[in-house]
């Protein structure tokens, strides 16, 4: 269950020390919200109902966290971005800007505010936080400057624009590292401990590690600064499997490397070398979705003997967990993971 002490021991996950309890998060916001009884379009539109099914999911299955990552469309609709998606669909950009000068004009023209369904994350981070006080890690989320202009632009023509106009890439994380900053401060000041700092556009599966270094690092490095001058922990998630760009992104100074389920974490953990704590990385889909409780309490026990013990991780899937996930298994995730921290098979 909740607990007080749980920032102390993600803080001394993050100095690459042993907590004293292993904190044990997952990424089961889209299950949570089918089994709290909501549907994502009233979820991720209400704070209250966000607020809700977060307290819930944290009372019924034990998680050390709320996870507010809801959308990675909330800051940019008020941008001009289209947003597609209804029901238990998750919204999705569309109808991106054109990658011209007087978009980056217009963007900004806008600047920063707070608008539309940014108010409903902070109004439900301030509520969870509330509710919850010091005894879960509440995380809310931001995107990162790269993976920003993926979501402004288009993934397609971002990627393009890479290598024919990288100077036009440049000055777009330029605003959006000054926009991202903001957000995230401001959900800092809601009471939000952490950050999930999404950046999946950015990983080794549609750029390389000089691209990477060239316009993605920095910036994401200064963002990360901001929060943590704040007393934010920075999760840093681009689903990376990549050794090489795990490798680099061990070496930002980000609080925690979220590192997806393509990579075996013992290889994550050889290649980061004690530079950075590492999140993860439970398979969403073969372990949690499709597996039984008994393979799930295998994986978990595997790494926390493995991985866990030497200090510098926190236990969690490596990707979004699946609507339809079955709940025994998260169960069997949670108390395999508290079970095993204890030495108790």
């Amino acid at each position: 269950m909740a607990y007080p002490g749980i920032m102390n021991d993600v803080r001394r996950a993050v100095a690459m020390e042993r907590p004293d309890r292993l904190p044990v998060f997952i990424c089961s916001e889209e299950m949570d919200v089918r089994v709290c009884g909501s549907r994502y379009d009233r979820y991720n539109s209400d704070a209250k109902e966000m607020a809700r099914v977060q307290i819930e999911a944290v009372e019924r299955f034990n998680y050390d966290w709320a996870w507010l990552q809801v959308d990675d469309c909330m800051e940019f609709e008020p941008l001009g971005v289209g947003v597609r998606g209804e029901g238990d669909i998750l919204p999705a950009t569309c109808d991106y800007l054109p990658a011209t000068e007087a978009s980056l004009a217009g963007l900004r023209d806008h600047g920063y505010r707070v608008e539309g369904r940014m108010k409903v994350l902070l109004d439900a981070i301030s509520a969870v936080k509330g509710h919850f006080g010091d005894r879960v890690c509440v995380t809310g989320r931001t995107a990162a400057p790269l993976s920003s202009a993926t979501l402004a632009f288009g993934i397609n023509e971002t990627m393009m624009l890479l290598y024919d106009n990288p100077e036009f890439i440049a000055e777009a994380c330029t605003f959006f590292e000054e926009y991202q900053t903001r957000f995230g401060l401001d959900q800092i000041e809601a009471g939000a401990d952490a950050i999930w700092f999404g950046d999946c556009n950015a990983s080794g599966h549609l750029i390389s590690p000089d691209t990477y270094r060239a316009l993605a690092m920095e910036p994401a490095r200064r963002v990360c600064e901001a929060y943590k001058g704040a007393g934010g922990v920075v999760i840093y998630h681009a689903s990376e499997e990549l050794p090489a760009m795990v490798d680099l992104q061990a070496e930002v100074g980000f609080s925690i490397l979220s590192v997806g389920p393509g990579i075996d974490i013992e290889e994550a953990r050889k290649i980061a070398r004690g530079r950075v704590c590492l999140s993860g990385n439970v398979d969403p889909l073969r372990i949690l979705a499709r597996g039984t409780p008994e393979q799930v309490r295998a994986e978990v026990e595997r790494i926390v003997r493995s991985v866990s013990r030497h200090g510098g991780h926190v236990m969690n899937s490596g990707e979004m967990v699946p609507r339809e996930t079955p709940e025994e298994n998260v169960r069997a995730f949670v108390d395999a993971a508290r079970r095993a921290w204890l030495g108790v098979s």
